[in-house]
């Protein structure tokens, strides 16, 4: 069985926006896709599919963070496995939580669920997770995604 590279592996340098502003959940999600559609991971219709997704299921995760992501429908659009990351400064409302960090998922195959394992493991640390949602820089979130190695700290 091929290895998940960790999330920091999966996220380009391109793929990192720290000004967002969203009117809203759905326009968050269409972001996040479209950022993904630009550095060559997905196809547009992927897009849809997340907001599919968010339709039927809140991708928000806790502390501030949603982790959108496509249907399983939505695989086909999938180029290759790849994060996007918007950061949302002001908070936007996603049903009702403030977000302001959008992690996008681009998986084919079953890679996405070790990735939102990751995720949810680093999100689990409110002080991780408080690093992430204030990162000054894209070097800054790809350091805090890489998972910690026992005994250190991540930043």
């Amino acid at each position: 069985m091929p290895s998940v590279p960790d999330a920091a592996g999966l996220l380009a340098p391109g793929a990192v926006r720290l000004d967002g502003r969203a009117a809203g959940r759905d326009d968050a999600v269409r972001q996040c896709g479209r950022l993904l559609v630009e550095i060559g991971a997905v196809r547009e219709a992927y897009v849809d599919s997340m907001l599919d997704r968010e339709r039927s299921i809140s991708t928000y995760l806790a502390e501030g963070v949603a982790i959108p992501h496509g249907t399983a429908a939505g695989k086909d659009a999938v180029l290759r496995d790849a994060l996007a990351v918007v950061r949302f400064p002001e908070g936007t409302d996603w049903n009702g939580e403030t977000v302001t960090l959008a992690i996008a998922i681009a998986a084919r195959g079953d890679g996405h669920i070790a990735i939102l394992t990751e995720l949810a493991q680093i999100l689990l640390d409110p002080e991780r997770a408080r690093r992430l949602r204030e990162a000054a820089t894209a070097e800054d979130i790809a350091r805090l995604l890489r998972p910690a190695e026992e005994g250190e700290t991540a930043l």
